[in-house]
Parts: structure tokens; C-alpha cells; sequence
């Protein structure tokens, strides 16, 4: 059973930078996709970048330019570098990973989130009842 843990969320102001990185228990050999995900309040979970073994990296179209997913293989630890970031990007951002049974589907593990909240003065709230 793997356990991914993330660290280093935050509140950040907007056009700012932020990282997350993501300790894995397992073997990086062992694991098909690992990437990061994110929930917004209210929307659904959303990739944000992954690699895939032997498809390569993907990033959703929204922060393609400003994230950039990394990950240390001796480390046994992934990271996202935020920057640019905006109030749109504030989210509970999750680190994934996934291994393939051989004929029985996959097995996913899941980080227990982190917030990232990117807002300064003149962003715009909204409440709503």
C-alpha cells in the first residue's frame, strides 16, 4: 500500500509562485501515471499534470506556460512549481499515483490535499446563498 504525502501549500498573491512536493513510499518503477489533480470549491477534480510511463508529460490547458511537474527518482519525490499564479488556480491540490495489475484494472493512491489559496487585495469574492 503506497502513502503519498503533499507539503507545502499556502496563500500566495496573485502573479506569485508557489511549490508542492509530494513524498511517494513506493518505488517510482512500480507506478504508471503520477501527477497532481486539484479541487476548486464547488467544481469538480481536475487534472493539473501528470506523466505517464511512456506517454510523457501532459498539463492542463490552463496552466500550460506556468506549472512545471518534476520529480526526483532517488528521492522518491514529485514536485509542481507553480508561478503566475492567479485566484482561478486556488484550489486543494492532490498528488496521485497509479499502478497497473496485470488483467485486474489499476490501483490508485491519493494524497490527502493541500491548499493552495492565491488571492491579494482587489481580488474579487464571491458569496453566494
Amino acid at each position: 500500500q503506497a502513502q503519498l504525502v503533499e507539503s507545502g501549500g499556502g496563500l500566495v498573491q496573485p502573479g506569485g509562485s508557489l511549490g508542492l512536493s509530494c513524498a511517494v513510499s513506493i518505488s517510482f518503477h512500480s507506478i504508471n501515471t503520477m501527477g497532481w489533480y486539484r479541487q476548486a470549491p464547488g467544481k469538480q477534480r481536475e487534472l493539473v499534470a501528470a506523466f505517464t510511463f511512456g506517454a510523457g508529460t501532459h498539463y492542463a490547458d490552463s496552466v500550460k506556460g506556468r506549472f512545471t511537474i518534476s520529480k526526483d527518482n532517488a528521492k522518491n519525490r514529485m514536485y509542481l512549481q507553480m508561478n503566475m499564479l492567479n485566484p482561478e488556480d486556488t484550489a486543494v491540490y492532490y498528488c496521485y499515483a497509479d499502478q497497473l495489475l496485470a488483467g485486474r484494472g489499476r490501483k490508485e493512491y491519493w494524497g490527502q490535499g493541500i491548499q493552495v489559496t492565491v488571492w491579494g487585495q482587489g481580488t474579487q469574492v464571491t458569496v453566494s446563498s
